[in-house]
C-alpha cells in the first residue's frame, strides 16, 4: 500500500513537471518575442524578459505551498533549491551541449554575476532582520523570526534598482530586425495561457512534495529544495541549453543569473506580501544561502576564467550538484548531522 502511494504521488509529481514544462514553454517563446519586438538587447531579453517568463514556476511555487498548504519553508526550499540548480546544473548542460565552449563576457561577469551575488546577502539580511526585530519562541533551539511585509519590501526594493541598470543598457540600443511577422496581441494570449498551465503543474508538485514528506516521515523541506525545485527550473533548463545549442552563450548563461535574481529578490518578498507574514527558520535558512554563495562564487570564478565555461568545469559543477543532493538528503534522514537544528521540523 505504501509503495502504491508513493507510485501514485510520483506520477503526479511527473505529470506536473510535465504541465509546468508546457506551460512554460509558451510563457518563454511568448517572452522571448515580445521582447524581440519592443527592440530589448539580447543580455536584456536573458537576464529580465525571458528571465522573469521561467521563473514564473518558482514564484507560483511559494505562492500555491504558502496560501493553499500553510507550507512557507517548502517554497523557500524550492526557491533555494532551484537557484542551486539554475547556478550548477543549468550552466553545466549547457556548456556541454555548446557547439563551442560555452563564452561569457565582461557584462555577464561584472555585472550579472556580481548583482546576484548581492542579491543572495540581501536576502540574507532580510531574513537576519526578521530574526533580530521579529523573533519567534520555538522550540529545539532554533532561531525563527517573523518575515513581515515591510522587511520583505527590502529586497524588492533592490530588483527595482537591477531594473533600472538594466534600463540603462537600452537607452542607446538599437535593432534593425523585422519584427512585422510578430502579432503582439496573440503573444499575449499564449502568455497568459501559460500562466494557467504553470500554476496547474505546480500545484501537482507542491501537493507530491507534502505527501512524501508525510509517507516516508521526511520533512518537507528535502523534497522541496530537490524534487519541487529541479521540476520548476526544467523551463530554466530548456531555454538555456536551447540557447547554447544556438552559439548563444551570453543569453544562456544571462537567463540563468537573471531568473535566480528575480527568484530571490521578487518569489520570496512577493510570497510574504500575498500572505501577510511568513516564519522563517534562520537555522536552516543561512546555512542553505551560504551553500548558494559558494556555488555561486564557483561559477563566478568559472565563467571568468578565459570569459568560458569549459567542458571539464561543466561536469565539476554536476558532480557538486550531485554531492549537494546527497549531502541534503543524508542530513533529513538524520545520516549526518553536520548542520545544527537540521531537518527542520526536528
Amino acid at each position: 500500500m505504501l509503495i502504491l502511494e508513493l507510485l501514485i504521488w510520483v506520477a503526479v509529481a511527473a505529470v506536473g513537471t510535465a504541465v509546468v514544462w508546457k506551460g512554460s514553454g509558451l510563457l518563454e517563446a511568448a517572452s522571448e518575442r515580445l521582447a524581440q519586438y519592443y527592440r530589448l538587447p539580447e543580455i536584456v531579453q536573458g537576464a529580465i524578459v525571458v528571465a522573469i517568463g521561467s521563473s514564473f514556476p518558482e514564484l507560483a511555487t511559494v505562492v500555491v505551498s504558502t496560501l493553499v498548504h500553510g507550507e512557507f519553508e517548502l517554497g523557500v526550499a524550492a526557491i533555494v533549491g532551484s537557484a542551486l540548480f539554475n547556478i550548477m546544473v543549468i550552466p553545466a548542460l549547457s556548456g556541454l551541449v555548446a557547439r563551442e565552449q560555452l563564452a561569457t563576457n565582461r557584462d555577464l561577469v561584472y555585472k550579472e554575476a556580481q548583482f546576484y551575488m548581492i542579491a543572495v546577502a540581501a536576502l540574507l539580511l532580510t531574513f537576519s532582520f526578521a530574526v533580530i526585530y521579529n523573533p519567534v519562541e520555538s522550540t529545539g533551539g532554533q532561531l525563527q523570526g517573523e518575515l513581515t511585509r515591510g522587511l520583505a519590501f527590502l529586497p524588492l526594493v533592490l530588483y527595482v534598482v537591477y531594473v533600472f541598470v538594466q534600463y540603462q543598457d537600452t537607452m542607446d540600443y538599437q535593432s534593425n530586425e523585422d519584427v512585422s511577422h510578430i502579432q503582439p496581441a496573440k503573444e499575449w494570449g499564449k502568455l497568459a495561457v501559460g500562466l494557467v498551465l504553470i500554476l496547474a503543474g505546480v500545484e501537482g508538485l507542491v501537493r507530491a512534495a507534502v505527501n512524501f514528506g508525510d509517507i516516508l516521515g521526511t520533512p518537507s523541506f528535502l523534497w522541496g529544495i530537490t524534487v519541487v525545485a529541479a521540476g520548476t527550473s526544467i523551463p530554466d533548463a530548456f531555454v538555456s541549453v536551447r540557447a547554447a545549442r544556438k552559439g548563444k552563450g551570453i543569453t544562456s548563461t544571462a537567463n540563468v543569473l537573471g531568473s535566480n535574481i528575480f527568484d530571490l529578490l521578487c518569489c520570496i518578498p512577493i510570497g510574504v506580501l500575498i500572505a501577510g507574514t511568513a516564519v522563517i527558520n534562520y537555522s536552516v535558512a543561512a546555512p542553505m544561502m551560504a551553500v548558494l554563495t559558494l556555488a555561486t562564487l564557483i561559477l563566478f570564478l568559472m565563467m571568468r576564467t578565459h570569459m568560458i565555461v569549459s567542458r571539464t568545469e561543466s561536469w565539476s559543477l554536476l558532480v557538486l550538484y550531485g554531492g549537494f543532493v546527497a549531502w541534503i538528503a543524508l542530513e533529513s534522514f538524520n545520516v549526518v548531522n553536520l548542520l545544527v537544528n537540521f531537518p527542520p521540523g526536528s
